[in-house]
C-alpha cells in the first residue's frame, strides 16, 4: 500500500508507523469463521422496503443481461462502439428511473483517457542455456505483452534468474530477493504466495502477494527487464485459456506515470517453465520446494534470452457511468454509498471451436450490472430517500486490470472519507437458491454485521470465501474502494444449494469456469436459474439502504490492512 506523504511529516510519520502496526497485526489475525444469523437483531430499514424491493424481480434482471450481452454489444471491450452502447444503455436505464447525473460538472459519466496496446509477439520466444537452448511456442507455451507504453518493447540478452514467489513482505519476516540486484534481469516466478501455513500469509487465504498483479509490481521496482509468472491452474485459480483470452489482443492501461516499468510482462505453462528449467540443469520441482523457505536466495539459471515486441499505441476513451440519489438527511447526505459494477468485457478475440469470437460477458458482468440497476430501481421506489446519498457507479475496464474503479479512486466524486461503504456486485448465482451467503473478505470490518443481519432476514447463514486461494478481494472492484480506506462489502454465490447434495454448488462453480470463464460461451442461457439471483440481489439492496439509514460509518476492524488509510481519509474529512 502506498503512502502519500504529507506536509506535516510528523502525520506521515504516524501514518507510515499505523499502517506497519497494521500489517504486523493483521499478520497474526484470521478472519472470522462462518456466523449463525441473528447475530445482530435487525438492519436499519424505513418503511416501504418490502414494496420497493418488489423491483427486483427475475424479468427485470433478465431482461437487462439479454441487452447488455447481445451481441449488438460486441462483448463491451473498453473504448469500443460496444462500450459506447453499454454506457450509454447504462446512463438512459438510471435516467429513465429518475436518479440525478453522478459525475463531475453534472455529467452521467465520467470519461478517462486510457492507452490501447497490442503487441507484435514473435512466433518462438528462443533460450539459451548452459545444457541446451530452448524455443518456446507463442499462445501454446508462452504468452507475452509490453510493460511499456512505447512503440517496441525489448530484452537484450538477459540471464534469467528464479525468485521464488518474488515477495517482500517484512511483517511476515519475507524477503525473496535479499538484496540481490537483478537489475536489467528477467525474473522467474511463482504465481500465488505461501500458503502451506496458516501463520504465514494466512495460509490459503490468498493475499495481494500472490496476485499477477503485484508480481509485475516487484519485477520493475527492482529494475528487471522482464517478468515471467509460472502459471498453473490451482495457482492461479482458472486454467490456461484465459491467460490466452485476458492477455492477447489490445490490453489497455491508464496513462503512464513516473511509476517504474518492465520491459516485457509474460507467463509461461508449467510444462514449459519445467523444460526451460532443465536447460540450466536445474529441476523445476527443487526450485520450487527451496522457495517454500525465508532462507530462499534468488537462483541465476545461467540462462539467456532476447525477446522484442513491436507495439500499436493508442490514446482512446472510456468511462465510469455514475447515477445518483440524493440522500434526505440535511447533514447525512454529504456522506454516500457506493454501489458498483463494471461494465466491460473482453469484446471481439480468438474465436472458439465453433467459430464464436465475441466476449459477450453475460455473468462476467452483464449480471452485476443488471442486479445493480434493478437495486436502483428499488431505491427510487421508496416513500423517501435514505438518509445518506446512494451513487450507482458502473465501471470501466474492470478485466484490465480495475482501470475505471482505480480512476474513480483517484478522481472520487465524494472524498474517500465521504463515503460510508461500497457494495461491489461482479457476478451473479445462475444454479438457484442457496442456504448460505459467501462473503468475500468477512472478518475484516463492521460491516460484517449489516450482511449477517440481512441475510438473517432471508433465514440464511453467511460464510466466508468459499474458494480462498484465489484471491478475490483483490481481484475486483472492491480492491480500489479499500485502497482508499472505503469498507467493502462483496458477497458472493453461495455454495451450499438448497435441496442439492453436499459439495454441488461448488462442482456447479468449478465445472463453469473452467468451460465459459472469459470465453465467448459466457452467454445468457435458459438453463439459468433466477431464484438465486434475485434472492441475493434483495440482500444487496437491504444491506446497502442500511447503512444509508444507520448513523455510525463502518469501520476496518483494528489492525486490518485498510484501517490505517480509513483513519487518514477520516482525518482528511474534518
Amino acid at each position: 500500500m502506498k503512502i502519500e506523504v504529507s506536509k506535516n511529516n510528523t502525520r506521515a510519520l504516524l501514518m507510515v508507523f499505523m499502517l506497519s502496526t497494521a500489517l504486523g497485526f493483521a499478520a497474526c489475525q484470521q478472519p472470522s469463521s462462518d456466523q449463525e444469523p441473528g447475530a445482530v437483531a435487525s438492519l436499519d430499514l424505513p418503511a416501504g422496503v418490502e414494496t420497493a424491493a418488489e423491483a427486483i424481480h427475475e424479468e427485470a434482471i433478465r431482461d437487462h443481461i439479454a441487452a447488455l450481452s447481445s451481441d449488438e454489444f460486441e462483448g463491451r471491450a473498453p473504448a469500443s462502439p460496444g462500450d459506447e452502447k453499454a454506457r450509454q444503455y447504462l446512463q438512459d436505464a438510471m435516467a429513465e428511473m429518475g436518479l440525478e447525473p453522478g459525475a463531475q460538472n453534472g455529467e452521467w459519466q465520467q470519461r478517462f483517457p486510457i492507452m490501447s496496446i497490442t503487441s507484435e509477439v514473435p512466433e518462438t520466444w528462443s533460450f539459451e542455456g548452459q545444457e541446451s537452448n530452448l524455443e518456446l511456442a507463442y499462445w501454446d507455451d508462452f504468452i507475452a505483452s509490453s510493460g511499456v507504453q512505447r512503440e517496441s518493447s525489448r530484452i537484450d540478452d538477459a540471464e534469467i534468474v528464479f525468485v521464488g514467489f518474488g515477495i517482500e513482505a517484512p511483517e511476515y519476516a519475507w524477503d525473496d530477493f535479499k538484496g540481490v540486484d537483478v537489475e536489467g534481469k528477467v525474473l522467474l516466478m511463482m504465481n500465488n504466495d505461501p500458503d502451506w501455513d496458516p501463520e504465514l500469509f494466512e495460509g490459503d487465504r490468498r493475499l495481494y502477494y500472490g496476485r499477477w498483479t503485484y508480481k509485475y509490481e516487484m519485477a520493475a521496482r527492482h529494475g528487471a527487464a522482464g517478468a515471467i509468472i509460472i502459471h498453473t491452474t490451482p495457482s492461479a485459480g482458472y486454467s490456461w485459456q484465459v491467460v490466452q483470452a485476458s492477455w492477447t489482443g489490445a490490453n489497455f492501461e491508464l496513462p503512464a506515470g513516473e511509476e517504474p516499468r518492465s520491459q516485457v510482462s509474460a507467463w509461461v505453462t508449467e510444462d514449459a517453465a519445467r523444460h526451460l528449467v532443465a536447460t540450466s540443469g536445474h529441476d523445476l520441482d527443487d526450485l520450487r520446494e527451496s522457495a517454500k523457505s525465508r532462507d530462499f536466495q534468488p537462483v541465476p539459471l545461467g540462462i539467456t534470452t532476447s525477446l522484442e515486441l513491436s507495439n500499436s499505441i493508442e490514446s482512446v476513451e472510456t468511462g465510469n457511468v455514475a447515477g445518483l440519489l440524493e440522500g434526505s438527511d440535511p447533514e447525512l447526505k454529504n456522506e454516500v454509498v457506493v454501489y458498483s459494477a463494471h461494465h466491460d468485457h473482453f469484446g471481439i478475440g480468438e474465436p472458439d471451436e465453433e467459430g464464436d469470437d465475441i466476449y459477450n460477458g453475460a455473468l462476467d458482468n452483464a449480471s452485476g450490472c443488471s442486479k445493480v440497476l434493478a437495486i436502483a430501481d428499488a431505491f427510487t421506489r421508496l416513500p423517501e430517500p435514505p438518509r445518506r446519498s446512494v451513487l450507482f457507479l458502473f465501471v470501466a475496464a474492470e478485466e484490465q486490470g480495475l482501470l475505471g474503479s482505480e480512476y474513480y479512486a483517484k478522481n472520487p466524486t465524494f472524498a474517500p472519507g465521504l463515503i460510508a461503504a461500497n457494495v461491489n456486485i461482479d457476478g451473479a448465482n445462475i444454479f438457484g437458491r442457496t442456504s448460505d451467503v459467501a462473503y468475500i473478505g468477512f472478518g475484516k470490518s463492521t460491516l460484517d454485521d449489516v450482511v449477517v443481519a440481512a441475510a438473517a432476514r432471508q433465514g440464511r447463514t453467511v460464510v466466508g470465501d468459499q474458494f480462498p486461494d484465489r484471491g478475490s478481494f483483490y481481484r475486483s472492484d472492491q480492491f480500489n474502494f479499500s485502497k482508499i480506506g472505503v469498507p467493502a462489502i462483496y458477497a458472493d454465490s453461495g455454495t451450499t444449494y438448497i435441496d442439492r447434495p453436499e459439495g454441488w454448488g461448488k462442482e456447479q462453480a468449478e465445472a463453469w469456469e473452467a468451460v465459459h470463464y472469459h470465453q465467448p460461451s459466457d452467454e445468457l442461457t435458459d438453463d439459468w436459474n433466477f431464484e438465486g439471483i434475485v434472492e441475493d440481489t434483495v440482500l444487496a439492496f437491504e444491506a446497502g439502504l442500511s447503512i444509508a439509514q444507520t448513523d455510525e460509518l463502518p469501520a476496518w476492524r483494528p489492525g486490518d490492512e485498510f484501517e490505517a488509510a480509513r483513519i487518514e481519509a477520516l482525518a482528511e474529512r474534518d
